[in-house]
């Protein structure tokens, strides 16, 4: 069992989120982008990022496969694991929140409550939940990696929309139905949001 420090202060910074987002001018915000592998969330993060990017505004990606190569390195796909690499990227993303920068955590995230759980890390208009939904036989279809047909085949437990859950968020910000919209036209629709908030200009 791991032992929690008890010794801990939290020290704050003497410049404010305000002055940050002054600097950069913008304002920072999470744009959790959730679905089944292959439903395009990477594909539309990198996308949309490159936009903001285009326009002079910071935005970042916090990729599921890149996060697991590193920071996330210790943890496997079992149920509590999955819980415990999405507390780690909520609490990530919220640093990358406050320091005024558009990020954008595209992962399967597969549990409404520990996506909930990382909404509730940010403070009301900062975290926007988008549902990047492809039906499963899109998504497999698709497999870019081969893992739908490793996990037919049993050689990966496990493993979201096959073996394990995928509970669809009930109420996102946005919905973006990559199986019947082009990429141009869902990172369009998701800048639109961006705009419309005030948080891209």
């Amino acid at each position: 069992m791991t032992r929690r420090a008890t010794h801990i202060t939290r020290h704050e910074g003497v410049i404010t989120r305000a002055e940050r987002e002054a600097l950069l001018g913008q304002r920072g915000a999470t744009i959790w982008l959730t679905g089944l592998s292959g439903s395009g969330k990477s594909t539309l993060a990198v996308a949309a990022e490159a936009e903001i990017v285009a326009r002079g505004k910071l935005a970042y990606v916090l990729d599921g496969d890149n996060v697991r190569h590193g920071l996330n390195s210790d943890l496997g796909f079992s149920p509590a694991d999955r819980v415990e690499n999405i507390r780690r990227i909520g609490e990530v993303a919220k640093l990358f929140t406050d320091c005024g920068v558009l990020v954008f955590s595209s992962f399967i995230s597969p549990y409404r409550a520990d996506r909930a759980r990382a909404r509730a890390l940010l403070a009301p208009g900062d975290f926007f939940e988008v549902h990047v939904h492809a039906d499963l036989a899109t998504c497999e279809r698709r497999d870019p990696k081969g893992l739908y047909r490793k996990a037919r085949a049993g050689e990966i437990p496990e493993f979201t929309g096959i073996s394990a859950p995928y509970e669809a968020p009930e109420n996102p910000e946005l919905r973006l139905d990559t199986a019947e919209q082009t990429v141009e036209e869902s990172v369009a629709r998701l800048i639109a949001q961006l705009e419309k908030t005030g948080h891209l200009c």
